[in-house]
């Protein structure tokens, strides 16, 4: 079980790390790295594992790194980071701020940004890692450090394991990790069973017959077509899907056309697909697919629409007796009144890959990274909805206290297994 005093001990070094660890959280903000770029990051996160004396390999499906370190006999335990950004402008108005942009295939420009928190993941895991390093006095067993691509994309963890990740390194005892989420700073969130949805995305090609905008009766006119298929996939969850479950069915892009005279040949749907439940995820699924059959036959499109897998997320399921036990170390580190019990995020994640393809259980759980004045004051108005969230062009967790909360629950979390 969780020993408090190891974790302490680990932890009583982290005061004085504190403004390196700002230093390296700014520093990965202002230089985000798109999904399977994260040269520079990866490059950051191995050569602090070196220097903590870690036996450290890179290029583990692509740009991942994983870092061992073995300190007598005992357990295994996994801590893992997502380490890419996100197609997003900032505008978060920070010192700090991302003006990075990558020039696409086409020749644009396009801005990346920090978007989802990866950055501050990889700031508390490097921290955790040179902790261990620091107090090897406190605990016994094998910390494995995996800093992860693509997470963004659903391929990261997959890429890892393709490339050999499970054969390469010792099978953990237990597999965590963590996700900053706009909750107030200072507070984790957990629970077992289902913590994050499982997510399908597609893209839909509907064909139409381009005309001259004045001579519509000579065109079949993909815009309204697929106007018509958003409006009727949007009748989904509210009639279709039972109201004891849960759904969401998001059309994050719709493109067609180029001119404003032109009836173009075909449009393109972009949509997101949550689900908690594999019986629903296949309804609404199916659903889908009709709708887009249907609107296009109503039509009379001169061929079948194209649907087109773009990822897919599993379920993340949270092992019931590893949660607790890491439930019991946080509580036993942070205090009931902060650690607190969450609902499943609509939220994908593809860190549940790991355990699931591993057979180990694993603990995933959230971390806060608002203001905590901020956020009591909007919650008094009633405005949380307004808060900026994860992939907005405003999120920024505030760098303290969530910098070392984030830390002190990888050591409060690993050290239920690791303790001496």
């Amino acid at each position: 079980m969780s020993d408090g005093s190891a974790s302490d001990s680990i932890l009583r070094g982290l005061g004085d790390t504190l403004d390196d660890l700002e230093a390296l959280y700014k520093d990965v903000h202002s230089h985000p790295e798109l999904s399977l770029q994260e040269t520079r990051t990866a490059g950051l996160a191995a050569q602090r594992l070196n220097a903590a004396g870690f036996e450290v390999t890179e290029h583990v499906g692509g740009t991942g790194v994983v870092g061992l370190l073995e300190n007598g006999e005992g357990p295994t335990v996994m801590l893992r980071a997502d380490m890419d950004a996100l197609p997003v402008k900032e505008d978060t108005g920070l010192p700090y701020a991302s003006t990075v942009t990558v020039s696409g295939t086409d020749g644009s420009e396009t801005p990346v940004m920090h978007a989802c928190g990866h950055d501050i993941h990889v700031t508390w895991l490097a921290g955790a890692s040179a902790l261990f390093a620091e107090a090897k006095d406190a605990w016994r067993g094998t910390l494995m450090a995996v800093f992860q691509p693509a997470e963004e994309v659903a391929a990261g963890a997959q890429a890892m394991i393709d490339d050999g990740l499970f054969e390469r390194f010792p099978k953990p005892d237990v597999i965590l990790g963590q996700h900053v989420m706009p909750m107030s700073a200072g507070i984790i969130a957990s629970r077992s069973g289902v913590v994050t949805s499982a997510g399908d995305s597609f893209e839909i090609r509907m064909f139409g017959r381009g005309a001259h905008g004045s001579m519509p009766q000579a065109s079949i006119d993909p815009v309204v077509m697929a106007a018509s298929t958003v409006l009727r996939l949007q009748t989904i969850v509210s009639r279709e899907v039972a109201p004891s479950d849960a759904a969401v069915v998001t059309v994050g892009a719709l493109q067609a056309g180029t001119k404003e005279n032109v009836i173009p040949d075909e449009a393109v749907i972009k949509l997101n697909v949550r689900t908690f439940d594999e019986n629903v995820r296949q309804r609404v699924l199916g659903a889908i697919e009709r709708i887009v059959n249907a609107e296009s036959e109503a039509s009379g499109a001169p061929q079948a629409p194209v649907i087109t897998p773009l990822d897919r997320y599993d379920l993340v399921h949270n092992d019931e007796q590893a949660t607790e036990r890491v439930r019991d170390a946080l509580r036993s580190h942070f205090g009931d009144d902060r650690v607190t019990h969450t609902g499943p995020a609509s939220a994908s994640e593809d860190f549940g890959s790991f355990g699931a393809e591993w057979h180990v259980p694993s603990v995933f759980w959230f971390v806060g990274g608002v203001d905590p004045d901020t956020y009591a004051e909007a919650e008094r108005e009633g405005r949380l909805s307004e808060l900026p969230t994860n992939h907005n062009p405003k999120f920024a967790p505030v760098i303290h206290p969530t910098l070392e909360t984030g830390v002190e629950a990888l050591v409060a979390g690993a050290c239920a297994w690791l303790s001496g």
